[in-house]
Parts: structure tokens; C-alpha cells; sequence
């Protein structure tokens, strides 16, 4: 549990320890946050304490007596004010003038409240000034967090597209300088390397589109009636032309007719990650299947490869962003390390999960999507097979 510091400032030793026991064991609860914060309650007799105390810690709220012996309560105030100190002010006053009140607004003051008061008010007060404070504490945090993530993000995109643009460079001086002579036929394995380089570049650049996309709510969702069969078939076609150059048989088994709710991109998002990892990360002429099975509220997708396999070290990382295994069999293979991340953020979409089945290197793994098939109205499901038609 976290803590709000109070600082009590009042010459009246009554109304100090009654501040305190006003307030003990008193929790600031947000239905919104999942921690809860405690408040801790520390007290001074004057304005001298209390700088002394403010210079040793940080407190999150100020009680302060307006009339103190020696250095007054507005005094303190403008004093703190000038050391860009960040903490809530609510001013104790025996009589709340206009005058009293907007010096005290001018040099930062929160809230007042009004000598006598009872412990009810007082708690109001706080809790208010409470809530205020933590809210302002989870924002600045949210706001350095996000520079930090910017941060890494572009660190990591240039050292992702740094490599790949320095080859192409590379590539394109051979050719400029026509450095394997001038039979045409030379160059094809020149070019052919620098196209794997593009296509890798693109693949990252679309990857962060549709990460950018997805968590910034900016993707518009198509909920309808689709049946996923149907797309894994199309995404199956789509990476049947590289399977085909290793010699790598595709295989798509399970119930065709059965349906769910869903946006038919976000789906293929899905197919077309799980199925580019399981092709491009496979042995020359082994295999991959996708299996598609449904019962009354899931919906399951296991593709399985016999490709290299994920050691188990490795496997914590797999969902995480920019995430890439490293090692002498993946070395040589490109990749933004983003599609399971996305696939894990599509999945939660539907309430759904996406595991590692299986996987033992050298011989293959095994991932499992399953997703809610949600609720599907009549009118949901003529439109489904309407769309089912123009693709066949």
C-alpha cells in the first residue's frame, strides 16, 4: 500500500494531535487504480519546523495554521512557493476574509478550512486534496514514461533499419561500380539480397503501422459475421509463394463452417504473423498446419511447424515488443520482432489467449490461439455468407 505524506502545521498542540487521529487509518481509495494509499501524518508547532521538516522529506500535503508565532502561515507559503516544491496547501483559518483568502489562492493555496472544524470536515478536505495529489503524481509519471517509451522506441527502430539500409547502400555501390564485371546475370544474387533487405525493411514498417494503430485506438474495428477458415486459406495462399521456394508443405484442417465475430483484418493480422514465423523460421521442405476448431462460446487456432524450435530460456520473451531470439539458427533471418506482440494484443481483443503449445528445438513448435466467438444475430450471419461468397 502507498502512502500520502500530510504535514501538519498548527501551534495549538489540541488541534495538531487531533489532525492526527482524525485522520489515522484513514485510505484513499480510486476505483480506477488497483493500489490503495494510506495517509502518514507527521506534525510541527511552527513555520520553522516545518521547514526544517520539508527539507529533510517530501510531503505531499500541507495543513497549515494561517496565524503561527514567529513566521506566519502565508510567509511559509511564499517561501515554499519559491523552492518549486510540489504539495497541496489547505490553509487553517480562525476567520476565512476575501483578502485572507485570495493572497493565499496568489501564493499556491489548495483549499481552506475554517477554525472550528470538525473531523468530518477534515477528512473531506484531505480526501479531496488526496485524490487531487495522486492524480497529479500517476499523470507526470504516465508523461515521463511516455517520453521513455518514445525514446526506446526510436532508438530501437534506428538500430532495426540502420543494418538493413546500410546493406542496400552496399548492394547498390556494387552495382553502380559494376564490380562483378558486365555479365547481367552476376548481379542476381546482388539484388536478390538487397530485395530481402526492402522487404524486410517494409514487413517492420507495416508491423509498426499496425502496432500504432492498435494501441493508439485509431484502427476502426468490423465486427461481422466471418468465418476463419476462409482466412487462413487466403493467408496460406499469400505465403504459399515463399513456402514453395524452401519446399515447405502447407496444410489447413478443421471445421470450415464454423463462425465467429470478429473483424475479418484483425484476424488475418493473426493468420499472417503466426504463419510467416512458422515459414520463415522452418527447415528446407518441412511442413506447416493450421487447425481450426470451435465449440459453442471459443474458437481455437494451433499452427504447427517443424522449424528450429524454441529453446526454453527463450520462450518469456516470445510477446514482448521488438522482442527477437537471437541465435546462430536465427541469425541470418529478418524480422521486426513485433508480429507475436500484436498477435497478443489482437487476441485480447476477444478476451482470448494466445500459448506456446509445444516446442523442441530441431523439431518444430506448435502456438494456439483461442478467441471468444461472441454473439452473432441472424442479420450478422446473412451478411457473413454473403461475404463468404465473393471470396470463393
Amino acid at each position: 500500500m502507498e502512502t500520502v505524506r500530510i504535514l501538519v502545521v498548527d501551534d495549538e498542540e489540541g488541534i495538531r494531535e487531533g489532525c492526527k487521529r482524525a485522520l489515522r487509518n484513514l485510505i484513499v481509495r480510486l476505483p480506477y487504480l488497483e493500489d490503495d494509499y494510506l495517509l502518514e501524518v507527521v506534525t510541527a508547532r511552527d513555520g520553522e519546523d516545518a521547514l526544517a521538516l520539508l527539507q529533510q522529506h517530501d510531503y505531499d500535503i500541507l495543513l497549515l495554521d494561517n496565524k503561527l508565532p514567529g513566521m506566519s502561515g502565508i510567509e511559509l507559503l511564499e517561501s515554499i512557493a519559491q523552492s518549486d516544491r510540489e504539495i497541496l496547501t489547505i490553509i487553517i483559518t480562525a476567520f476565512a476574509s476575501l483578502e485572507t483568502a485570495v493572497t493565499a489562492t496568489r501564493r499556491g493555496a489548495y483549499d481552506f478550512l475554517t477554525k472550528p472544524f470538525s473531523p468530518e470536515e477534515l477528512r473531506t478536505a484531505v480526501y479531496k486534496a488526496a485524490k487531487h495529489s495522486i492524480l497529479t503524481k500517476i499523470t507526470r509519471r504516465f508523461s515521463a514514461e511516455k517520453k521513455k517509451v518514445r525514446f526506446q522506441f526510436l532508438s530501437v527502430l534506428s538500430h532495426e533499419l540502420k543494418a538493413p539500409i546500410a546493406a542496400v547502400n552496399g548492394y547498390l555501390q556494387l552495382l553502380q561500380t559494376h564490380a562483378a564485371g558486365e555479365n547481367i546475370s552476376a548481379y542476381d544474387a546482388i539484388i536478390a539480397r538487397a530485395i530481402e533487405r526492402l522487404d524486410g525493411m517494409q514487413k517492420l514498417i507495416y508491423d509498426l503501422l499496425d502496432l500504432t494503430r492498435i494501441e493508439s485506438g485509431e484502427k476502426k474495428r468490423t465486427l461481422s459475421c466471418t468465418r476463419p477458415f476462409e482466412i487462413a486459406r487466403r493467408c496460406l495462399e499469400t505465403i504459399a509463394v515463399e513456402a514453395k521456394k524452401r519446399k515447405i508443405s502447407l496444410y489447413l484442417e478443421g471445421d470450415e463452417q464454423a463462425t465467429m465475430n470478429a473483424d475479418s483484418t484483425e484476424l488475418e493480422i493473426i493468420f499472417n504473423n503466426l504463419l510467416s514465423n512458422a515459414v520463415k523460421y522452418n527447415r528446407h521442405g518441412g511442413s506447416v498446419t493450421v487447425t481450426i476448431t470451435a465449440d459453442e462460446k471459443m474458437i481455437t487456432f494451433t499452427v504447427r511447424d517443424t522449424g528450429i524450435g524454441i529453446a526454453p530460456e527463450h520462450r518469456s520473451r516470445l510477446f514482448k515488443e521488438f522482442s527477437r531470439i537471437r541465435t546462430k539458427e536465427t541469425g541470418p533471418i529478418t524480422g521486426s520482432g513485433l508480429g507475436l506482440s500484436i498477435v497478443w494484443k489482437i487476441v485480447h481483443f476477444y478476451r482470448g489467449t494466445i500459448s506456446l503449445l509445444e516446442s523442441i528445438p530441431g523439431k518444430g513448435s506448435t502456438f494456439q490461439v483461442v478467441l471468444e466467438r461472441g454473439q452473432i444475430s441472424d442479420d450478422m450471419t446473412t451478411k457473413g455468407e454473403s461475404d463468404h461468397g465473393t471470396h470463393t
